[in-house]
């Protein structure tokens, strides 16, 4: 088998010292569709891979208009006003139309973008599903590599499909607006069932609602499998917007990372995630092995008029153009 090409050792070295030129750039080559990039890509975080792990990973969830761009600006001021540095992926939806994406995050954290101890990526979903971008695990490595210590994962925001996040971060945060239902409704929300902490956002609003909402919202984690045996997710309100509740927020978040080293489920999910990456990347390489089979490609068009016109079923379809691949 041969060889890929080797790491470019100024883009490496760059990463590692902070650059954030080379941390843009080695981002980008990771995002890049083109299989060449990808391969140099690829070699890029194998050579950074021993210099990541070594961070704190958040992934933040919730529908839009809760103020998941408000939060994460507070949140980051009030880290690295720790000490801490802190990297932000924010992930914006995709139009199905024209595939663009606004990428407006950047210019929402006005403040923080100004932080030199903080740095925000805007990446397009495209067609990624569950709330985050294609390569938001590769730009997560890249960053810790750069010596991040906080990363941060803003979700899309666009629903219960939001659950990959929860496959790639340490501690998995649900932001809620102050509006109760009943506890069926809160069920009802699959991702409330990943989510390690629970935030009820602009409480100073509405702050009897908000205290409905949170009691609503225990009341359902009461019935619910928790995450993990050592650690039930807690329900804070706060407000964004003027900072109240952070500090308290951050306290939950290093509580949670030493329960969790504690018990050795820290370094557990870490193993899990690395295994689900694999998957996930055979399966991506196999679907586009698949596309660029000869055989495949010269019979997709008539399997696709046949399916659209109701001639043949999707399912045999399927197993014809699969019975094609298995042809070599």
């Amino acid at each position: 088998m041969a060889a890929g090409p080797a790491a470019d050792p100024a883009l490496v070295a760059g990463v590692l010292h902070g650059d954030r030129r080379s941390l843009a750039k080695a981002i980008t080559l990771v995002e890049s569709t083109r299989r060449d990039h990808q391969q140099r890509g690829q070699a890029v975080l194998e050579a950074l891979l021993p210099h990541a792990g070594r961070s704190i990973r958040i992934g933040i969830s919730g529908a839009p208009g809760v103020g998941k761009s408000t939060f994460v600006e507070a949140l980051g001021l009030h880290v690295i006003g720790l000490g801490h540095r802190l990297a932000v992926l924010a992930v914006d939806p995709s139009s199905s139309v024209t595939g663009g994406s606004i990428l407006a995050d950047k210019t929402r954290m006005e403040e923080l973008s100004r932080a030199p101890q903080a740095f925000i990526r805007p990446s397009p979903a495209g067609r990624a599903l569950g709330g985050v971008a294609a390569r938001t695990r590769e730009a997560l490595l890249v960053c810790e590599a750069a010596g991040f210590d906080v990363i941060v994962v803003e979700t899309v925001g666009v629903g219960q499909s939001e659950t990959a996040v929860a496959r790639m971060t340490d501690l998995m945060v649900l932001l809620q607006l102050p509006i109760a239902g009943d506890d069926l409704q809160a069920i009802k929300k699959g991702i409330v069932e990943l989510a390690d902490l629970i935030v009820i956002n602009k409480a100073d609003l509405a702050p009897e609602r908000a205290a409905e909402a949170r009691q609503t919202l225990r009341s359902a984690l009461s019935i619910l499998r928790p995450t993990s045996p050592h650690w039930q997710p807690p329900v804070l309100a706060l407000s964004a917007l003027d900072g109240k509740g952070i500090p308290e927020f951050w306290g939950q978040v290093e509580r949670f990372r030493d329960t969790m080293q504690a018990g050795g489920e820290f370094a557990a999910r870490r193993r899990s995630q690395a295994q689900d990456w694999m998957w996930h990347l055979i399966d991506e390489r196999l679907r586009a092995d698949f596309r660029a089979h000869p055989g495949v490609e010269a019979l997709l068009p008539a399997m696709l008029a046949a399916v659209a016109a109701g001639s043949l079923t999707p399912a045999m379809a399927a197993e014809r153009l699969l019975a094609r691949a298995r042809q070599g």
